[in-house]
């Protein structure tokens, strides 16, 4: 399995979208079981850590599984926040 993260901006337009689908296609062709793709920023994640309330149907990718953010410990939400955001 591979676990990718981009940022809106990368797939704020067909062009990006388009670029997504292909990366995707592209893995799974040569041999790719499984992807797993995040579409989420570092200072979102922050502003849910900092304001919970405001973030509770926040879903993301942990490792294998997905969760509420919230839910996670501030040591996990923190793995999530300095994992490498593609643009």
């Amino acid at each position: 399995m591979h676990n990718v993260k981009f940022t809106r901006t990368a797939l704020a337009d067909e062009q990006g979208v388009a670029a997504l689908r292909h990366l995707i296609e592209t893995y799974l062709r040569r041999g790719g079981f499984e992807i797993q793709v995040n579409v989420v920023n570092a200072d979102t994640l922050r502003e849910a850590q900092a304001h919970p309330e405001a973030y509770r149907d926040l879903v993301v990718r942990v490792a294998g599984y997905s969760d509420y953010f919230t839910h996670l410990t501030p040591t996990i939400q923190n793995e999530i926040i300095a994992r490498t955001g593609h643009a």
